[in-house]
């Protein structure tokens, strides 16, 4: 009985065992069966979901432009719900760089045009397109003064030279003779990334004030020589730049006008080519475009060498132009994959008509001359 018993207890055991194996393939079966269905519904929903996003374009460079593209890239994409466009302001020298050597994005945005020697190395394969008017606005912070503030070339010049020290100093007393300004260090704040947004301000420094501010001391990245008199600061992007005026009770520093108005900051005004103190608006940026095409100095098609734009757009004539004003170029190649090809185009016609109706404050459109130059690039890029 017992050798019968252990049978019985090893049957009902096997039986048991039996009947939860069968249980799990039945529910192993339903499993495979609901999966599959919804793979296979999964899949055209997702298809349908992203059969909205069919193509992607990415692009890098200028935090001059950022807010302004960010604006157009959310109205196209909700017209263009197959294209997606991701662009990340790294500044104009890296997007310049991802573009060109990289190879890590389909376009890129910089404030200068490529330089005399980069256009000839690429020649016949890249555009540049003119696609926004922005001006850099020079922002101060003075302890006890909240009043209006005057600055030249000369004047900023020798106080990123390290020259001027002082808020009180004679220089910048003379300019203000009203103003009641303090015996207060001056913090001196500037880009610490390869910017065009620097390449702008110091250009305007030596074309305005030629012997004061030399040309070793233009470009994107720059040994600042108030650094060396420990009241130099240094931050990337211009959103760098205003977080860090932020927090300084005195300083000045050189910004992206949208980022000074979004913030609030007292904007100084800067003496032009007429000699007239200015302050940067879309009336005195567009004084400064009208001189600019007036110069002869722009070219007629996005495959042309543009690194005169610059010397034809800053420190302009004109008592009302805002002398430190400049294009944010769109630069591209002229070939693509077939389907990026056909979208970026897209894009590219969408900025020159439609978005450049659709300006948000600290920019100025670009003039229909420079729309049907840009929209040259249409019948000029390529898919293969």
């Amino acid at each position: 009985m017992p050798k019968l018993r252990a049978i019985g207890i090893v049957g009902e055991t096997t039986l048991t065992l039996l009947i939860l194996i069968l249980i799990g393939l039945i529910a192993l079966d339903i499993v495979i069966q609901v999966t599959c269905c919804l793979y296979h519904r999964g899949g055209s929903q997702t298809t349908a979901a992203q059969g909205q996003v069919s193509i992607r374009l990415t692009g890098s460079g200028s935090t001059f432009i950022y807010p302004q593209m960010r604006e157009w890239i959310s109205r196209f994409q909700a017209e263009n719900p197959t294209i997606s466009i991701i662009y990340n302001p790294t500044g104009s020298g890296t997007g310049q760089s991802q573009l060109l050597k990289e190879h890590v994005v389909d376009f890129a945005c910089s404030d200068p045009p490529l330089s005399h020697k980069q256009y000839e190395e690429y020649k016949g394969k890249v555009l540049q397109m003119p696609v926004i008017v922005g001006a850099i606005a020079v922002i101060y912070k003075i302890p006890g003064y909240r009043g209006p503030l005057n600055l030249t070339a000369d004047a900023i010049a020798k106080i990123y030279l390290g020259k001027i020290k002082y808020w009180d100093d004679p220089e910048i007393a003379r300019l203000n003779p009203r103003a009641r300004l303090p015996h207060v260090v001056i913090k001196v704040i500037h880009r610490s990334d390869a910017s065009g947004t620097t390449e702008v301000f110091t250009f305007f420094l030596h074309k305005a004030a030629p012997s004061v501010w030399p040309t070793n001391l233009v470009g994107k990245a720059i040994e600042w020589p108030v650094d060396s008199t420990g009241r130099g600061l240094g931050a990337k992007g211009n959103q760098g730049v205003a977080e860090y005026f932020k927090r300084l009770d005195s300083a000045i520093a050189y910004v992206e006008l949208g980022y000074a108005l979004e913030n609030n900051f007292p904007i100084a005004a800067i003496r032009n080519a007429a000699g007239y103190f200015v302050k940067p608006s879309s009336e005195t940026m567009q004084a400064a475009i009208a001189n600019a095409l007036r110069s002869g100095l722009l070219p007629s098609t996005p495959l042309a060498d543009w690194s005169n734009a610059l010397n034809a757009i800053i420190y302009a004539p004109g008592k009302d132009s805002y002398p430190i004003v400049s294009f944010s170029f769109m630069i591209t190649w002229t070939r693509y994959p077939h389907a990026k090809a056909e979208a970026l185009k897209k894009f590219i016609k969408f900025i020159n008509t439609i978005g450049q109706e659709d300006i948000i404050e600290g920019y100025a459109p670009i003039p229909p001359e420079l729309r049907s130059i840009n929209l040259k690039a249409l019948s000029i890029i390529q898919g293969s």
